[in-house]
């Protein structure tokens, strides 16, 4: 362990771990925008193009420079893409759970009518087969 030590100063690991979780937040960061920039369809593709030459001719001059002059309203456009996934999912079991409860209405009014003498049991469990193939 001594050797380790003499060759590499803890200093320099130091420097070395500092330098690595930068890049690491900058990669991050660099995520966060492009990735923001690309999902907003109220931004022109001239203005995306010009922003992905701007951070990649200046890396940390231009991801700073989005989050100062866009990040503002980041978190709300994620919060507003993240409701709207949201009500799509409700939406989606919503008429999912609909067919349920109708094929549930289907054999309860076939249930009806053969408790009632309408039709018969034949026919009784043929729509409660139609009704529970939906």
């Amino acid at each position: 362990m001594t050797l380790a030590s003499a060759e590499y100063p803890f200093l320099d690991l130091m420097w070395t771990m500092l330098v690595f979780f930068g890049w690491v937040a900058w990669f991050w960061l660099l995520f966060v925008a492009l990735g923001d920039l690309y999902r907003r369809s109220e931004v022109s593709g001239w203005a995306k193009a010009g922003w992905t030459v701007l951070v990649i001719v200046l890396p940390v001059l231009g991801v700073l420079l989005y989050l100062a002059t866009q990040g503002r309203h980041l978190n709300r456009r994620r919060q507003d893409r993240e409701l709207a996934a949201q009500q799509r999912f409700e939406q989606y079991v919503r008429s999912v759970s609909s067919v349920e409860r109708t094929s549930a209405a289907q054999i309860s009014e076939a249930r009806r009518l053969l408790e009632q003498g309408i039709i018969d049991d034949a026919e009784y469990h043929e729509l409660k087969r139609k009704a529970l193939a939906r």
